[in-house]
């Protein structure tokens, strides 16, 4: 028997990913794949100020976590693409140290890039779906 992978997909998201044709996060097995997640509103702008566009894709990653059965507990590798580390490091840190704020923390890559349509920062991770979900 083939096991088949299924497309996770928060509520009220459902849109953008049509458009763009692809899938919030894969599950395969116990593990699930989220695709980069921006801070962009409902209506698929981007948050202007830059602290609040990451929290904002800190919020939409929880979205796609909770509708796969997972939190930020059960992140296992994070990787995040940013316009302009340097100057954004500070307020990345103040929102990342929020939500990881103690050991063991996910393993973690962080990568500069020149676009990322519209947004400046975009984080994808890897989860693992807890036993009793």
């Amino acid at each position: 028997m083939t096991l088949r992978n299924e497309a996770i997909f928060p509520p009220k998201r459902h849109a953008l990913y049509e458009e763009h044709g692809y899938s919030a996060a894969i599950r395969s097995s116990d593990l699930v794949f989220v695709s980069g997640q921006v801070g962009s509103r409902e209506d698929g702008s981007a948050e202007p100020d830059f602290k609040k566009q990451v929290t904002l894709a800190f919020e939409n990653l929880k979205a796609v976590l909770a509708a796969a059965g997972c939190t930020f507990d059960d992140i296992i590798d994070v990787t995040t693409f940013h316009t302009d580390p340097e100057n954004q490091f500070g307020d990345i840190m103040d929102v990342k140290n929020a939500i990881f704020s103690e050991a063991p923390y996910p393993n973690w890559t962080a990568v500069g890039v020149n676009w990322l349509a519209g947004f400046d920062f975009e984080i994808k991770v890897i989860a693992r779906v807890p036993a009793n979900s």
